[in-house]
């Protein structure tokens, strides 16, 4: 296997030592969405690798260049067993940890509104710049982090409530529509993971840009653009869902667009709109480069060569340190603890976090990679291999051995 160049030997992880055996939990993913109708019209049986666990696989090291050497053990014996560990975890775990943790994040937010836009009305600098800053934490938060867990339905162990959240936090937050967001993250990118065609981050991919204008300017138009996508995807759904879509999405814009005008005294329009984008793309640029450095330049795979769910996972998926701006603002998940949020998608942030030391040492243990780097790391891996990375189709790795 290859991460495609020398620069793979900084994500192998550090030996730990080994874990104890404990109870079973179902496979990662999110059962709910198993042979659902996708928005498209399209059954979606039996397309991701997201739910229970299949057989097939050996228990080897498959680290860049590696063959198997150990008897080879069924992909689902590995799943199960580490499933088990997952599970003790979280059956000894409160509700206040497995989303009380969470919600209080996202609760705070939204009692930190107030301030913002008070701190806006201010004519002196550093009340005004409070204010951005307030509210474009509080706008990512909302957005990245309440939408993810929205998505996988961690926010609550009710389908219901889950729902309610979903629209909530994806349409009238994010202005984006539930059901394109949850197909083609949940279903198609936790499905196929770094699988060429599928499930390869090509979405962030913009190749007519070069690098420091995708890197570094490139961010700041995300507000305008998200919009734009999600009505471009609206065509794809149901008139009822995207009549609602279209409802929050315009409820959104102009609940802030007013509280800018009325309680933060801009004005006028142009003003009151230019703010708007500052505080929303405040955190766009990690929140682009996040997107693209936990998977894009990792093993690629083709879609009748891709290896197994947990195999999968620990080749394609990367984490990055922890991070206090970034924990808060886009959750453990999406930082420090993607990999395990790529096993266990339906655990909530807080719950990513306790089980990873439970996860990055069974994986060790196996001798399956547990890939980790640093932001400054990445950042300059993607500005000296953008062509290769961003531009050109990556190559697909050939898995020697374990197919």
């Amino acid at each position: 296997i290859s991460l495609q160049d020398g620069h793979s030997e900084r994500l192998r992880g550090r030996q730990v030592s080994e874990v104890s055996d404990s109870p079973r939990l179902r496979a990662a993913g999110d059962p709910s969405l198993r042979g659902t109708t996708a928005p498209d019209g399209s059954r979606t049986d039996g397309m991701a690798e997201g739910g229970e666990p299949r057989p097939a696989l050996g228990d080897g090291d498959v680290t860049p260049g590696a063959v198997p050497q150990q008897a080879w053990q069924p992909e689902e014996a590995l799943m199960t067993e580490l499933s088990e560990l997952v599970q003790k975890v979280v059956k000894s775990s409160s509700w206040w940890e497995r989303h009380g943790v969470d919600i209080s994040i996202l609760a705070c937010s939204f009692l930190l509104l107030p301030a913002g836009f008070l701190c806006l009305r201010s004519a002196q600098a550093i009340p005004f710049l409070a204010g951005v800053l307030t509210l474009g934490v509080v706008h990512h938060t909302l957005t990245v982090k309440g939408s993810h867990l929205a998505s996988h339905n961690a926010l609550t162990e009710s389908k219901s409530w889950g729902k309610v959240w979903a629209i909530f936090f994806i349409e009238l937050c994010s202005a984006f529509t539930v059901e394109q967001a949850t197909y083609n993250h949940v279903k198609i990118h936790h499905g196929y993971t770094n699988v060429i065609g599928l499930g390869d981050s090509s979405t962030w991919k913009l190749p007519f840009l070069n690098r420091y204008v995708y890197m570094f300017l490139a961010p700041l138009a995300v507000p305008i653009l998200t919009p734009l996508v999600a009505l471009g995807l609206l065509r794809n759904v149901e008139w009822k869902a995207a009549l609602r879509t279209l409802c929050c999405m315009f409820l959104g814009f102009y609940c802030h667009y007013w509280l800018l005008l009325h309680v933060s005294g801009f004005q006028s329009p142009w003003s009151a709109l230019l703010c708007m984008l500052l505080t929303r793309s405040l955190l766009a640029h990690p929140y682009i480069h996040v997107n693209i450095f936990q998977h894009i330049g990792l093993p690629m795979f083709a879609a009748n060569r891709k290896p197994k769910r947990i195999h999968l996972m620990s080749l394609g998926v990367l984490n990055l340190p922890r991070n206090a701006l970034l924990d808060w603002s886009f959750g453990h998940s999406l930082i420090s603890c993607h990999v395990e949020h790529h096993l266990f998608p339906s655990l909530s942030d807080n719950m990513c976090l306790k089980i990873k030391p439970v996860v990055s040492q069974y994986l060790r243990q196996k001798k399956l990679p547990y890939n980790e780097d640093t932001y400054s790391s990445r950042l300059w891996l993607f500005l000296q291999r953008y062509e290769e990375l961003m531009v050109h189709a990556p190559p697909i790795t050939e898995l020697v051995g374990i197919q």
